[in-house]
């Protein structure tokens, strides 16, 4: 018999919501618990003075790490050198030269930051806002005011692939918040309340060591699956922003239900939590795992792009 796939409404129809909770007109949600103790905490992490960014290049000649059906990034060139050889370049007094170029992409097709009204159900967004407004451009709860915003406080890496003793999870290879809290244990760091969860899988990595084909073959990511209990611990430890390597930051077909990124919602758009995807944290990773320093100041702020349901994004990490 056929498994019946509940609706993403049925499965959370009991789960915890904060809409209302930081008034009528917030559209940057669980960032609120960063405050300026919070940003001050997060300081206090630093002792080493190291730097990490946490972005993945762009354009890329070995391609991006893209959510199927999205193209990566192309970047052209429309003037360099070969334009003044030809006596296409214009002429400057004193005779410089120059080059300039454009790139064509999706907003989330490198490392970003969601929206919090990027994914939705029963036509309500974020904060209860009309799906209607997404029409033509995100008027409400849009990418603009978490890029105003900035995200800065402490993080917290959770290395899920080393816990397990993997170079990469594998495709459709789940963990729970109770994985997270063991793995934590076993790094000798505590997972806070109001830290940057910041969770890596090694699946992006492979995504530069795999060929496309195979990388995207019945493409299921790694990554965090629904229960009420994940949903409530987020909620409770009112976790504010959640980074991955991963395309989607969570398993991409909930195993249980069947549905498709049911997090996306009960996370995202119920909690406010900010979603940063397509993280590249080998090199943090790889000093944490020497240091013994699993904690830091994480800053980070999208690309201000109006009306945006995402924007790329190059986090720091201080330690």
């Amino acid at each position: 018999m056929e498994k019946v796939v509940p609706t993403v409404s049925e499965l959370l129809m009991n789960a915890p919501r904060n809409w209302g909770r930081w008034g009528a007109e917030d559209e940057v949600g669980s960032l609120n618990f960063l405050t300026p103790a919070e940003v001050l905490r997060g300081v206090q992490a630093v002792s080493q003075g190291k730097t990490f960014t946490l972005q993945v290049q762009m354009g890329n000649p070995k391609g991006d790490p893209v959510w199927p059906g999205r193209n990566p990034a192309q970047r052209m060139n429309v003037m360099d050198e070969g334009h003044f050889l030809c006596g296409k370049g214009p002429l400057f007094p004193g005779g410089l030269h120059y080059s300039d170029d454009v790139m064509f992409m999706y907003l989330q097709g490198s490392t970003q930051y969601d929206a919090l009204g990027h994914v939705w159900s029963d036509g309500k967004l974020y904060n209860g806002y009309d799906a209607n407004t997404t029409i033509g451009g995100m008027a409400k709860a849009g990418v603009l005011p978490i890029a105003e915003r900035g995200v800065v406080g402490r993080g917290v890496l959770i290395d899920m692939a080393r816990h397990r003793g993997k170079t990469s999870l594998d495709p459709g290879e789940t963990f729970t918040h109770l994985d997270l809290l063991a793995a934590a244990e076993s790094q000798g760091v505590t997972i806070e309340k109001h830290d940057v969860l910041v969770i890596r899988t090694g699946w992006i990595s492979a995504f530069y060591e795999k060929d496309r084909v195979e990388f995207y073959k019945n493409f299921v990511e790694p990554g965090l699956t629904y229960s009420p209990e994940l949903v409530e611990w987020f909620h409770q430890m009112e976790i504010p922003n959640l980074v991955t390597d991963t395309i989607a930051n969570e398993v991409t077909i909930d195993p249980e239900s069947g549905c498709a990124l049911p997090l996306h919602v009960a996370l995202m758009s119920h909690l406010g939590v900010t979603f940063t995807e397509i993280a590249q944290l080998d090199p943090l990773a790889e000093d944490c795992a020497s240091d013994r320093q699993w904690s830091f100041l994480y800053v980070a702020a999208p690309l201000k792009v109006v009306n945006g349901s995402g924007a790329p994004v190059n986090p720091v990490v201080i330690k």
